[in-house]
């Protein structure tokens, strides 16, 4: 008689802020895997941008992909997310959901750094409140967050975004602590500069403005500097599909007590592999994913600076020097 295989249940993977950038390509990647290995509930505020994630499939694939609106500053839209999957809890959820702020401090208003903080940092704690409690129960479960290098270090007019990311940071590291008896794992994504509709998208004060006007000339000089040198590093950036490649570093996934990775997935995971190290699809297959992972080409000159000696100053004469460099202050002299 002719012996038939059970069907592989699926991964089942929710991720915030899909209507494009890392979660757009990260929500396609996953729905059109070859194995049909997962089943990815892609959430956005506006459920009206989805359109451009349906094209990437080619249409709609119900067995594999579910658009669900999510707002995670609204914890109502949150509950209602959590009852529309109909009992069913994420194996892996991804909080991908981010805004940004670029501008002088002094022209950041308290509304607006408080938007920051709400989708950056009470977003991304609302949302694993709400599906923490059943990956405790099943004891089992991997949480990723797009942070950034931002929560690692300090970077020019960005005083209120990379404060948001260093919370992020400290939240998650404190997190994974109290979850390693709970088998639910937490990896923290550094995102570097990538090409993503996240910088366009960002709030950023206008170099020509009235408000930077007003301030000091000197201010107004180093930002329109540091326009200039993101407008040259841009391009050197990582693509999203760079992002979202997996490295071979992580070695055979699946590990005791954890369906993270079905049969089958070491020739998916080459199927998806690339020249990218540890990311997003790799920390989903690795067995002990690691708690931070860098998610893209970080220029050379970047990457090689770090907080030195015990009170940071090098690390800020450093930075100073990468950004503002005497030869680009050299044009500003009159």
């Amino acid at each position: 008689m002719e012996r038939t295989e059970a069907p592989v249940e699926k991964i089942t993977v929710l991720i915030t802020g899909c209507s494009s950038g890392i979660g757009l390509g990260l929500a396609a990647r996953l729905a059109a895997d070859a194995a049909r290995r997962f089943k990815v509930f892609a959430t956005m505020r506006d459920l009206a941008k989805g359109e451009q994630l349906l094209e990437r499939l080619g249409g709609r694939s119900p067995d594999t992909l579910e658009l669900l609106q999510l707002d995670v500053t609204d914890p109502h839209s949150l509950a209602a997310a959590v009852s529309r999957m109909r009992g069913q809890h994420p194996d892996v959820l991804v909080c991908n959901a981010g805004v940004g702020l670029m501008a002088p401090l002094e022209m950041c208003s308290e509304q607006a750094m408080r938007a920051v903080f709400d989708v950056n940092v009470f977003g991304t704690a609302r949302t694993i409140q709400a599906f923490l409690p059943a990956m405790k129960r099943h004891r089992a479960g991997r949480i990723l967050v797009s942070s950034s290098v931002g929560g690692l270090q300090g970077l020019p007019f960005n005083a209120v975004y990379c404060a948001s990311k260093f919370a992020l940071e400290g939240l998650c590291e404190s997190l994974a602590i109290v979850l390693q008896p709970f088998n639910v794992h937490v990896t923290l994504v550094e995102c570097g500069p990538v090409r993503t509709a996240f910088m366009d998208n960002a709030r950023r004060a206008d170099p020509e403005g009235h408000e930077l006007r007003a301030l000091d000339a000197e201010t107004q000089r180093l930002y329109r500097r540091y326009l200039r040198h993101c407008a040259r590093l841009l391009p050197r950036s990582a693509e999203v599909d760079d992002v979202l490649q997996v490295g071979g570093a992580a070695g055979r996934a699946g590990g005791a007590g954890s369906r993270a990775v079905p049969p089958g997935a070491e020739r998916g995971r080459r199927e998806l592999s690339g020249a990218a190290g540890q990311v997003f699809v790799d920390a989903i297959a690795a067995p002990r994913p690691p708690l931070r992972c860098i998610a893209a080409r970080i220029p050379a000159p970047l990457s090689r600076l770090r907080p030195g000696g015990p009170d940071g100053a090098e690390y800020v004469r450093a930075m100073h020097d990468f950004v503002f460099g005497p030869g680009e202050a050299a044009e500003e002299q009159p």
